[in-house]
């Protein structure tokens, strides 16, 4: 008996071309969202208000996971908005929305249940990169990730795999962050569970067309870079329109 193949012509095709668009949807969403915001936060809050009812952000939003055993999530898998988040801890922009942006969001959203941040690893910048996502990964195994992810940001490196990423430190910062089972997370940072995650955070990103650090969807709605937070909030208020509109 043959066995049969595990790809055709015409499915790498259709594969193929289902990137193209998702990668096309994407550049649509942004450039669209970003021209209607760039003005101001006033112009932005309307300009997101009115992208409710777009089916392109419809179609990105579905990509939130709402899985309530994600150790990598914060806030109710319920919750009416979901900030996909797009990150690398060598990011210095990233650092600055960790460190400036995401405690007030935490404070004002998260903790009332109106938003969910959804984690991904977009470990782009090399070795070190990758090796940090799958430390934040292993932690969130022990219910650790936010402390590990703030102790990472914190030691961020100004010059990206300069060696301030290592697994003897991130082990020494993983003990600081709480985690009980050091052996466990040795293991768990070097398992083949911890690459596959990566690579799935990974692929996902690409294969919509984010290929820069940070980029967040919320509901579905593209915001590229560490943005005011003015904007940041404006977004994620007419996230929380979307519910009610479509009740109407």
């Amino acid at each position: 008996m043959k066995s049969r193949p595990t790809s055709s012509p015409a499915r790498k095709i259709a594969a193929g071309l289902a990137v193209l668009a998702a990668v096309a949807l994407l550049v649509l969403a942004i450039s669209q969202f970003d021209s209607d915001t760039s003005a101001g936060s006033e112009q932005a809050k309307a300009a997101a208000t009115q992208s409710g009812d777009n089916a392109m952000y419809r179609q990105l939003a579905a990509l939130a996971r709402r899985d309530a055993a994600d150790p990598l999530a914060r806030g109710s898998a319920t919750a009416p908005v979901v900030m996909i988040e797009y990150s690398d801890f060598q990011c210095p922009f990233c650092r600055q929305f960790a460190q400036n942006t995401e405690p007030t969001l935490v404070e004002k959203y998260v903790d009332s249940g109106q938003l969910r941040i959804e984690w991904r690893n977009l470990a782009l910048f090399g070795d070190e990169s990758e090796l940090a996502a799958r430390a934040g990964w292993a932690a969130g195994q022990q219910g650790k990730f936010p402390e590990l992810h703030s102790i990472m940001f914190e030691h961020s490196p100004a010059k990206k795999n300069t060696g301030v990423y290592t697994a003897d430190r991130l082990t020494e910062w993983a003990a600081q962050a709480g985690v009980a089972d050091l052996t466990r997370f040795r293991a768990d940072m070097d398992s083949d569970a911890a690459h596959a995650a990566v690579k799935a955070d990974v692929d996902e990103a690409i294969g919509i067309g984010i290929n820069s650090t940070p980029a967040f969807l919320i509901n579905g709605r593209p915001v590229l870079g560490a943005r005011p937070i003015e904007q940041m909030i404006a977004v994620i208020e007419a996230g929380l329109q979307d519910g009610t509109e479509a009740g109407r």
